[in-house]
């Protein structure tokens, strides 16, 4: 005969780690391919958690750097440039981000949280 707390406790345990699963926070990626012109990426992953290949993440926005010398001057704008098979670090944003990327408060089209297709990559890795 099983043990009912030992049975909720495997249950449990399974469930804690199914949202740990599907909660993304940040992980390193593969360089796909990189539009520099869109500032897109498409990237794959390379934290493994089941027996499949992760799935490629398509249309990553990148982040790019607005600095200003010390001595004055105007800001410059600093584009990235990826190349293929760089080892980037991407972050996971809390919510779906396709509405905003244009610069407007906008609600999101869906209640996805923490969704690795609403990723933005933040540097290379060296």
């Amino acid at each position: 005969m099983n043990d009912p707390s030992g049975v909720l406790g495997a249950l449990l345990a399974a469930f804690q780690r199914k949202i740990g699963n599907d909660l993304h926070a940040s992980f390193p990626c593969r360089v796909i391919a990189y539009d520099e012109t869109k500032r897109l990426a498409s990237v794959q992953p390379l934290v493994r958690i089941t027996d499949d290949e992760p799935a490629l993440i398509e249309r990553v926005p990148v982040m790019g750097q607005r600095l200003k010398l010390l001595s004055g001057g105007s800001p410059q704008d600093y584009v990235p440039m990826y190349l293929p098979g760089d080892i980037v670090l991407v972050s996971v944003c809390d919510n779906e981000i396709k509405n905003v990327l244009s610069g407007s408060v906008a609600t999101p089209d869906s209640t996805r949280q923490h969704d690795r297709n609403d990723c933005v990559i933040i540097g290379v890795i060296f």
